[in-house]
């Protein structure tokens, strides 16, 4: 395994990390995702971990916070400590029926990280990171509650998801004037079949020597090749349309990705997986998996050499234009609602 430099940090982190939104029991949209227990997550984790992985990715509105609770239940089994493994977690999403239960105002973020601490059974997060914009909180205020978090020791670095480059830029403008903690980490949405942070958002953080993870690398497995253009396969994709994906653009990329698979025989995954650890501006790629044979074929992503040639194929076939995806249109449009 290789590893990185997260940011502007001295924290060094895998180029793979393990995504834990498949563990815990969650219900509505989280009953499609989750469902594994942590005797089900403690194979997948101790995999990772064997294959050199040293970053778990969770969140507080993850199956209920339930994902949380089975993080820190694998991790005291295994005996896992922040030397072996990093937790990185978020704050944002609606946690509660109450007013205050959501957002990134000062008190639901301090209630979140105490609760969040509990579940995981540790003293601190390595990584906390806020899961998208809060239009109603002005941002000095959160990343003054930041700052004083990693005061207290209870945070040791902070990120963000979903930022866009005005977003990076307003956040390093207001640590930089009022001399608090940088952002180390922008989480973002990246793969052959979105590659629109390329415009702006990869270089804004080349500039603030941010570190960039990639959620959802695959597409909401759509890069795995198991689903049917027409929409009717079985599966996560049958039920949950995130991110979406235009199949009329995506089936030629999809066609490239097999034939460089085959050229290598291997699956269409760790091909789509070893695409973006090919981007030196890739800090860490987040992956996830309900079954230890998918971790593993994801893992061999590591070991996926993709010749200049093939890498050019598959830049070519899903090279993109647009600034402003169709999928970032769910973020941007949930600002402008009450919650």
């Amino acid at each position: 395994m290789e590893y990185s430099t997260l940011g502007r940090t001295g924290l060094r982190v895998s180029r793979l990390s393990l995504g834990a939104m498949t563990f815990g029991a969650g219900s509505g949209i989280w009953g499609d995702i989750a469902g594994l227990d942590a005797g089900q997550a403690a194979r997948l984790v101790a995999m990772a971990v064997e294959r050199g992985v040293n970053l778990i990715d969770t969140a507080d509105a993850y199956s209920q916070g339930s994902s949380e609770e089975v993080v820190g239940q694998v991790l005291s089994t295994l005996g896992l400590d922040e030397s072996r493994m990093l937790v990185a977690t978020k704050v944002r999403l609606r946690t509660g029926s109450g007013h205050n239960d959501v957002g990134l105002g000062r008190s639901h973020i301090m209630r979140t990280v105490e609760t969040s601490l509990k579940r995981i059974g540790r003293d601190h997060i390595d990584l906390f990171q806020l899961h998208d914009r809060d239009a109603l909180v002005p941002l000095d205020e959160t990343l003054r509650v930041l700052d004083d978090l990693v005061t207290q020791g209870k945070v040791r670095h902070i990120g963000v998801c979903n930022f866009s480059a005005a977003d990076i830029e307003r956040a390093f403008g207001i640590t930089t004037r009022t001399d608090r903690i940088h952002l180390a980490s922008n989480q973002v949405h990246y793969s052959l079949t979105s590659r629109d942070i390329e415009h702006e958002i990869m270089p804004v953080a080349a500039t603030n020597k941010l570190g960039l993870l990639v959620w959802s690398p695959l597409a909401g497995g759509y890069l795995s090749g198991k689903y049917a253009p027409t929409g009717d396969s079985a599966g996560r994709r049958a039920k949950l349309d995130f991110p979406p994906v235009d199949a009329v653009r995506a089936e030629p990329i999809l066609k490239v990705l097999r034939e460089v698979a085959s050229e290598l025989a291997t699956m269409p995954a760790p091909v789509a997986l070893a695409w973006l650890l090919a981007r030196p501006q890739i800090t860490s790629v987040i992956v996830g998996a309900r079954t230890p044979e998918q971790l593993a074929a994801n893992l061999d992503a590591q070991n996926l050499l993709l010749t200049p040639e093939q890498l050019e194929r598959l830049d070519k076939a899903s090279a993109t234009q647009e600034p402003f995806p169709h999928w970032m249109q769910h973020f941007h449009d949930r600002d402008r609602v009450p919650r």
